[in-house]
Parts: structure tokens; sequence; C-alpha cells
């Protein structure tokens, strides 16, 4: 129910449809319960001071609590019902996760360069509490037992895309290595496919693969 709302018809989008969908906690149905639901902002006349009205995928609309723009997506801590329409409050898209313990969809950071990726956590201003580089030139993650894992919160694991790590670091002139020191930048340096047979591998199957053997030593 959001995709029309957020998403207009592109000519880059036009084979979407083709791809796998993803069930997501937060894709909820119709017919679902849940007290968060996302929600987008719809144009229709409110009173001063009684925040928004926007579609959060039930039958009836659903009155918030903040005045925002037409279009803005937002999650939606629901109130007791309503007879005549829904009511809630707008909330941070964390809260879900955090209170019910549910996956919650994620956010995109552009970076700019490398340097702007490994320093500018948005969660905390010292940074990213462990940082893991996977590359074909680290270590193979079958010897790998993370026998001296931090205790972390917020872990960074970053896949170079055709290039490799090793073309970012030589690209980024903020960064006083060459291609050769690229794994002094990480707390580990994993290849995490040794025996791949083929000579690259896209990033989104690098992702599946790399998740699937460092998830069980990360141990979380």
């Amino acid at each position: 129910y959001l995709r029309k709302a957020l998403f207009p018809v592109l000519p880059e989008l036009q084979y979407t449809g083709l791809m796998n969908p993803l069930d997501a906690p937060h894709h909820l149905r119709q017919d679902e319960e849940s007290p968060y639901r996302e929600g987008v902002v719809i144009d229709r006349p409110v009173k001063e001071g009684k925040g928004s009205w926007a579609n959060i995928g039930l039958k009836k609309e659903c009155q918030v609590d903040v005045r925002l723009a037409t279009g803005t997506r937002i999650t939606v801590k629901l109130a007791e019902h309503n007879p005549k329409h829904y009511t809630g409050t707008v909330v941070s898209s964390l809260e879900p996760k955090r209170v019910l313990g549910k996956y919650w969809g994620y956010t995109i950071r552009v970076a700019e360069n490398l340097l702007d990726a490994l320093s500018n956590c948005p969660y905390t201003k010292s940074g990213y509490d462990l940082v893991i580089g996977t590359s074909d030139k680290g270590q193979s993650h079958e010897g790998l037992e993370f026998k001296e894992l931090p205790t972390y919160s917020h872990a960074m694991i970053m896949f170079g895309g055709l290039p490799g790590i090793e073309g970012l670091v030589e690209g980024d002139e903020g960064l006083p290595l060459d291609r050769a020191e690229s794994e002094r930048l990480f707390k580990y340096y994993v290849n995490t496919c040794p025996k791949q047979g083929c000579r690259t591998i896209r990033t989104e199957e690098a992702i599946y693969i790399s998740l699937a053997v460092l998830v069980p030593k990360l141990g979380r």
C-alpha cells in the first residue's frame, strides 16, 4: 500500500516486478494486527493542531499527532481504536525493533568516499565498534574464530564491489594508504569465499555468502 504512494512510475523500475518479493514483518497485510504500522501522510484536510492523516494499510485512515507534508513516510504507534478512524503517534522507525524485537526494515546512508563510510557512523560519535572488511586478499574465514572479538553494539561489514576494497582505498585521496595496506582499516579482513571458482563474485552474492559464514562466528 506504500508502493504507489512513494514510488512513481519510472522506466528504471519497469522490471522490479520480476524480483523476488521480500515478505518482511513490517510489510503488514490488511488483516494483520500490530501495535506499529508503516504509513504515508495523505492529502486530507485537518484542523489546526490536529496533526495529519495517514494511510497505514487498513480500511480506515489514521490520524497522527504531528503535522507533516503529504507523501512523508512514517512509523506509527497505534492508540486505542476509534470507531470512526484510527489514531496514533509518529515514532522512530527503530522503536518497533527495540520494543518488539522484530526486523523493521533498513535505512540507507550515502557516503562520498571510503573514509566517510568508515568514520561517520550514524549511531555513535565514537564510530562503529567492529569493522570487518571482505576481500579475496583477506584471511580465510575457515581458520578464523574471532577469539578476541570485542563487545560491540554496531558492526560494519564492508564489501568492495567490482574493484574490491583495495580499489576503493586506492581511489580515496583522503586515506594515506596504498591498496596493499587496505586491511589496516579493519579489525578483521576476511575472505568469505576462499574456494570461489569464478573470477569475480557479484556484490549481491557476496552479501549472502558473507553473512552466512560470519553471523555464526559473531555469535549474535
